[in-house]
């Protein structure tokens, strides 16, 4: 793959590194130094690849989401905190576009999400069991809470039918922890996921980028792990 690289901060540089330690090219490098450039010049920037990657911030995605669809390259868009889901899909629709995005691009957590799922499906038909989540990142990280929490509180919203309540923790060089709970009286149960590093998003995205090359329409990353367990079982 040839592949263009929106964002260049630790999360780029992770991406770069994998993607040439697996014998890809990396092109096109975009960055907060040419941030200011138009849709339409990062389009041709752009065309000559065969996919972009996007980690840089959640005020750019829709732009971003606009080049690419523009150079006719599809996007693996790893950004968190950007809310414009329906604007994305319209533009990526509307012009035959492909779009893969996802709040965490670590294999381990997409695998969680489903563990997630049916441990709250289970815990919902008991009454007496309160579900929570906590999560706690380093102090640089942006949003809160992190998209992982919120896609998590989505997945347990559809079982209890209730908000769940969510706490966030931004301090010093916390590594992405996410807990899962349901608590009662008599016990709590507790599901962790810890990222020990960048590198299992890395690895996700380039896997996203690999499988949406060829596709079109607007994908979320899980879609592409369920193809993958139920492949294999």
């Amino acid at each position: 793959m040839k592949i263009a690289l929106i964002g260049f901060g630790a999360m780029g540089q992770l991406v770069a590194k994998e993607a040439r330690d697996a014998g890809e090219q990396i092109g096109y490098v975009s960055s907060t130094k040419n941030r200011a450039e138009s849709v339409k010049d990062m389009a041709q920037h752009l065309r000559d690849h065969d996919v972009t990657i996007d980690f840089s911030v959640a005020d750019a995605v829709l732009r971003n989401v606009e080049a690419c669809v523009l150079a006719g390259v599809p996007l693996v868009e790893g950004t968190t905190g950007w809310r414009q889901h329906e604007d994305v899909r319209r533009i990526v629709t509307e012009s035959d576009g492909a779009l893969v995005y996802g709040a965490n691009f670590s294999i381990g957590m997409n695998i969680f999400y489903r563990v997630v799922k049916s441990a709250s499906e289970y815990f919902s038909k008991i009454d007496q069991y309160s579900p929570f989540i906590e999560e706690a990142h380093h102090s640089r990280k942006r949003d809160a809470p992190s998209g992982t929490a919120i896609q998590l509180g989505k997945l347990m919203r559809e079982e209890f039918q209730k908000d769940i309540p969510t706490s966030s923790t931004r301090a010093g060089y916390i590594p992405g922890t996410h807990r899962v709970g349901f608590d009662s009286v008599a016990d709590q149960v507790l599901l962790t996921h810890t990222a020990r590093s960048r590198q299992g998003f890395a690895v996700g995205a380039l896997l996203a980028a690999r499988w949406i090359i060829g596709r079109k329409g607007m994908f979320e990353f899980g879609e592409i792990i369920e193809e993958i367990l139920t492949r294999e079982i």
